[in-house]
């Protein structure tokens, strides 16, 4: 019989940002992701994930207060040990930014109790997420398939105020792909046309899929150089604060409430 897990807590991130090392993607390579062994050296990963998470939480909070907004936000990680929630292998690991507790009771409010259950685990939410692989880098914007809150005013505001908004926003993010779950389809930021946007609202169902907006860097064995280099972290901070503007425009708060009544409260 398996030896019970102790229940997951959340580490102490580092105290400053720290460079991603050979051994942060190697732990995570098969057959090694199943390798308790290496249990400590993804802690260590998980700790360089949280301390990117948390500086760009500071950021985004700042600079939404200088724009006159707010952003109410809590950062999570995942799991850097197998277990039956990993299906006892730990291939990637991330760090996520998503609304804070304030905001989920706010939430909550809107929503009622049943419909407001999903918000009680932080992935099912709109959120901002940085993950490692063993052979990329990744920053992403995501709405997972139960945040069908979040989809939903996503699609409600853009059926009221047209897609102009969106596409530019989408489009001023180069680099990141458009995406919907795991389909091969992608629109590319950067080329996204009305047409093209006009198709992904005919498939996208919240509720049903996710939507990423999300962007890889390369990371395979060998090859890894540039991936390791002191400045990535920072630069992974700045790709968080990047997708600011989406994350405000798409998922549910005081200032795009679209998700019942189809216009703001402003």
């Amino acid at each position: 019989m398996a030896t019970p897990q102790p229940p997951d807590v959340e580490p102490k991130p580092l105290a400053a940002l720290a460079a991603f090392e050979e051994g942060d993607f190697h732990a995570l390579s098969d057959p090694l992701s199943r390798d308790p062994q290496y249990n400590d050296r993804r802690l260590a990963t998980r700790r360089k994930l949280l301390s990117i998470a948390h500086v760009a939480l500071e950021r985004l909070s700042a600079d939404a207060a200088a724009s006159g907004g707010a952003l109410e936000l809590a950062v999570r990680t995942s799991l850097h040990h197998p277990t039956v929630f990993n299906h006892m292998k730990v291939r990637r690991m991330w760090a996520y930014v998503c609304r804070g507790k304030k905001e989920k009771a706010r939430l909550k409010r809107t929503l009622g109790a049943e419909l407001g259950k999903d918000l009680d685990a932080a992935y099912r939410n709109a959120y901002f997420c940085v993950a490692i692989e063993d052979a990329a880098l990744e920053v992403s914007l995501r709405i997972h398939p139960d945040a069908w809150f979040d989809g939903q005013n996503l699609i409600q505001r853009t059926q009221r105020e047209g897609l102009a908004i969106w596409l530019a926003l989408l489009n001023s993010t180069p680099g990141y792909r458009l995406k919907l779950d795991n389909w091969k389809g992608e629109w590319i930021c950067g080329q996204i046309t009305s047409d093209w946007l006009r198709d992904f609202f005919k498939y996208y169902k919240p509720g049903e899929m996710g939507l990423a907006v999300e962007r890889r860097w390369p990371a395979p064995a060998g090859a890894r150089a540039a991936s390791l280099a002191p400045s990535v972290p920072a630069l992974l901070v700045d790709e968080l604060r990047a997708l600011a503007p989406l994350y405000r425009y798409a998922a549910w708060s005081q200032e795009s409430d679209f998700l019942f009544s189809g216009k703001s409260d402003g």
